[in-house]
């Protein structure tokens, strides 16, 4: 009579680390300072201080994110179970692309069409609204700020057999990925947009970050690796190269810095092309990556303050934060244009778009994301009359604790708690055990 759900935690080696979700949350804030035409704010964020910004955090983290969730999934159900996790995330990112595509339409058409139209990319839109769609169902057009979008529903719905390939032959699938992004730099491959141009973001360039990421937590994170990669050279090296951009990216703003960068190396570096990842920001991410990984230990104490807190629940919910950071940041400069665009204006609005990001997600309590969903196989929190329920059956003669049997089929690296609601990932990992476990619940620790 006494039901129960096996939850099935992932790995020790998939083990959440706050600092993913504080890299992304942080990323996302940048990303919405800098997509703010002209904003003062924008010197806040990595665009000015070197070849790399927060696209590339973001691009990485995602990787290794979803390496983590995913993982999890195969881990409890197998892996028909992560191609459904991967395509259904897929959809809904696909979803949300053509939704926030709506939005930003409904937004220029109630400020005005005018300029605003231009500057967010949907006058064709609304010029030519048969031909547009349909060319932003297949992912070819693609408003301002949106483009990111795109990329991921492609990736979500390739990582299925990518993350075979790094649990089988991890090292050959990265180094795949290596190949197929140095190509691109030769050849210029690219998928075609409407009505002009290729994608913004080149997938086939930009894969090699989620790959790179998903590969560092499949096969990057052993020992000897991770010791050479925070070692003092790598370190020294790193610092060298974030030095050398930085004098670089002041360039571009200080003139009297260009005399510091000779003719000869200013041919052999520009252009510095954002959209097929060149080879110059993916180092400067990579040092920055490798700096944090020596100085920002997992179990920073920084991580557990109120700002990084916020950053935190942006992070684990970073497809809702980045389509409302869009939109934010177009009614944001709307405003400027409206009202004012002077330094103190711009602080406002900016201030204003972090604390609207941070505090909308302060009344979720999880999220479908793949963040969360590497945080623990499957959430599962008896409340209110459930509860009550439970532990009335506690005091029922029927009902008997059954420990041995228990014992003889949890499943290593799995756990159980009482059947109380049905939200669990793993359904199929069902056994019984006494209900009276459910009283227990509050004091036990959370699935991780």
């Amino acid at each position: 009579m006494s039901l129960q759900l096996q939850i099935c935690a992932p790995d020790q080696t998939l083990d959440r680390d706050l600092r993913l979700d504080a890299c992304r949350g942080i990323a996302l804030w940048f990303i919405f300072l800098d997509h703010i035409p002209n904003n003062i704010c924008s010197w806040l964020t990595l665009q000015h201080y070197g070849f790399s910004d927060a696209t590339e955090i973001f691009m990485f983290v995602s990787g290794v994110t979803c390496a983590l969730a995913y993982g999890a999934v195969r881990h409890c159900d197998g892996w028909w179970a992560v191609v459904s996790h991967t395509v259904r995330r897929g959809w809904e990112i696909y979803v949300a692309f053509l939704t926030l595509i709506v939005g930003l339409v409904v937004l220029v058409y109630w400020a005005g069409v005018g300029r605003l139209a231009d500057d967010a990319n949907v006058r064709i839109l609304l010029e030519h609204p048969g031909a547009a769609l349909a060319h932003a169902a297949i992912l070819q057009y693609r408003p301002v700020n949106t483009d990111v979008l795109p990329d991921f529903v492609l990736f979500h719905l390739l990582f299925a057999p990518l993350l075979w390939l790094l649990l089988k032959i991890p090292n050959v699938a990265v180094a795949a990925s290596a190949l197929l992004y140095g190509l691109v730099q030769v050849y210029g491959w690219n998928l075609p947009g409407w009505p002009v141009n290729d994608w913004y973001f080149n997938p086939f360039a930009w894969q090699f970050l989620v790959v790179l990421g998903a590969w560092w937590v499949t096969a990057g994170r052993r020992a000897r690796f991770r010791a050479l990669v925070t070692s003092r050279p790598m370190v020294g090296l790193a610092i060298a190269y974030l030095l050398f951009g930085l004098v670089v990216a002041l360039s571009w703003s200080f003139k009297p810095l260009e005399v510091l960068i000779p003719q000869s190396m200013a041919r052999l570096i520009y252009p510095i092309d954002k959209s097929d990842l060149d080879p110059l920001r993916l180092l400067h991410f990579l040092a920055i990556a490798i700096l944090v990984a020596r100085f920002v230990p997992s179990d920073w104490r920084g991580l557990t303050t109120p700002v990084l807190r916020g950053a935190v629940r942006c992070g684990e919910n970073s497809l809702e934060i980045y389509c409302l950071g869009v939109l934010l940041s177009l009614a944001a400069y709307m405003l400027l244009l409206r009202i004012s665009d002077g330094v103190v204006a711009q602080m406002v609005v900016s201030a204003t778009g972090i604390l609207l990001l941070s505090d909308s997600q302060r009344c979720r309590h999880g999220s479908a994301s793949e963040a969360a969903g590497s945080r623990s196989c499957c959430e599962l929190r008896p409340e209110g009359a459930a509860r009550r329920w439970a532990q009335a059956l506690i005091w029922i003669k029927d009902i008997r604790p059954a420990p041995s049997r228990f014992a003889a089929r949890q499943r290593p690296g799995c756990r159980q708690f009482p059947k109380l609601r049905r939200e669990a990932v793993c359904p199929s990992e069902a056994t019984t055990l006494d209900v009276r476990a459910a009283s227990a619940w509050k004091s036990s620790p959370s699935c991780s």
